[in-house]
């Protein structure tokens, strides 16, 4: 596959046989009390129970199963601020191979610390974009790794995009599906996949309105890049990328921005009524669906929640001490 290039329905389908044997298919969960919030059916698809706590093991092991044995040899690097690069190590460690992160200062601790029990080297940058992507090009040089991009690279998009597949065979009756957006590998996936099979399904994408640049960019015809994220959502302040981009215009993703006081709302209504971990990234799709409740009155919505890797002493809600 031309890592550069889209995936297509058939690549996202050799994805899911890929990747089969390492990822788990993840269960959907509903609410009684979070649907009558809604005013909508809600079937939440939980990937915060993948392995590595997060989505993006999906697309990180499709990557690395798809290099031949020359480049696997080399091993794989990326630049991540917590999940596809704790996955990319997890997804390596599966092929005995080597693992190379560059993580931004100021990442979650928690997600740090499964980068380094995966076995990834970690390489430390300054907390912005081109910093990320100079230090990853600097340990290419050195190492010969393969750069697995964390969202703009076709492999991890059809990795990505193996869990349309998954929820709609899980529940035929969507009619409304929503993930969220950062740099948009796994909404990109998913909506090419969605659609595969259910061409004109709506699809809607939430996004934190401190880096609101997906938004921007569809309103606008062309990426927008001068945004400086400031958002408690961690794993949504990557810029969207521009296959991504083009994928969101292509299959008419609506994307809905929610304030960071919206999403950890939804996220304690996740917590206390689903009665799981969820990241507070990811509650940015209840968020949305209550922000916008005449978009999914009456629909069957599926909402991707994408992991449960929380540091649970830095909560976004109260300073209560713990036991």
């Amino acid at each position: 596959m031309n890592q550069h290039a889209l995936p297509t329905i058939e690549t996202i389908r050799d994805a899911a046989a890929r990747i089969a044997s390492h990822a788990v298919v993840t269960p959907v969960l509903r609410s009684d009390a979070l649907d009558a919030l809604a005013g909508a059916q809600l079937h939440f698809k939980c990937e915060n129970f993948q392995r590595g706590g997060a989505f993006k093991f999906r697309g990180a092991c499709n990557a690395v199963w798809s290099l031949d044995d020359a480049d696997a040899r080399l091993g794989v690097v990326t630049h991540s601020s917590g999940n596809h690069g704790s996955a990319l190590a997890l997804a390596a460690a599966t092929r005995g191979i080597a693992a190379h992160v560059v993580v931004p200062e100021g990442a979650v601790q928690a997600k740090l610390d499964l980068i380094a029990r995966a076995g990834a080297v970690l390489h430390r940058c300054a907390p912005n974009q081109a910093a990320r992507e100079a230090m990853a090009e600097h340990v290419q040089r050195d190492t010969g790794a393969v750069l697995v991009h964390p969202y703009a690279d076709a492999r991890v998009m059809a990795g990505q995009g193996t869990i349309a597949l998954e929820l709609l065979a899980q529940v035929p009756t969507l009619d409304a599906l929503v993930t969220p957006v950062g740099g948009g590998g796994l909404a990109a996936g998913v909506a090419i996949a969605a659609h595969a099979l259910r061409p004109g399904l709506p699809l809607f994408a939430a996004e934190p309105a401190g880096a609101d640049d997906a938004a921007r960019s569809l309103a606008a015809g062309h990426r927008i890049e001068s945004v400086a994220p400031d958002t408690v959502c961690d794993g949504l302040r990557a810029l969207v990328g521009e296959p991504n981009l083009h994928a969101l215009r292509e299959h008419a993703v609506e994307v809905i921005t929610v304030t960071d006081a919206e999403t950890i709302a939804a996220m304690r209504l996740i917590w206390g009524e689903l009665k799981i971990i969820a990241e507070v990234s990811c509650a940015t799709v209840l968020a949305a669906v209550l922000k916008a409740p005449e978009r999914f009155a009456g629909r069957h919505v599926g909402l991707v929640l994408t992991g449960g890797n929380v540091d649970l002493d830095a909560l976004p809600w109260g300073t209560t001490p713990h036991p």
